[in-house]
């Protein structure tokens, strides 16, 4: 299950971040916007 959202929030943010920020902007978010989702799939205990 925290597989499952942690990929659908990197997913989700990501294309966000594509259509929103420039290419070279929207390629440097995917580092912080994995740790984002990481953090909410595992660390938080949300799930």
């Amino acid at each position: 299950m925290q597989r499952k959202i942690f990929w659908t929030i990197f997913l989700l943010l990501g294309v966000i971040a594509d259509f929103v920020l420039p290419l070279m902007w929207g390629l440097l978010a995917t580092i912080p916007i994995a740790l984002l989702s990481w953090w909410i799939a595992y660390r938080s205990e949300w799930f």
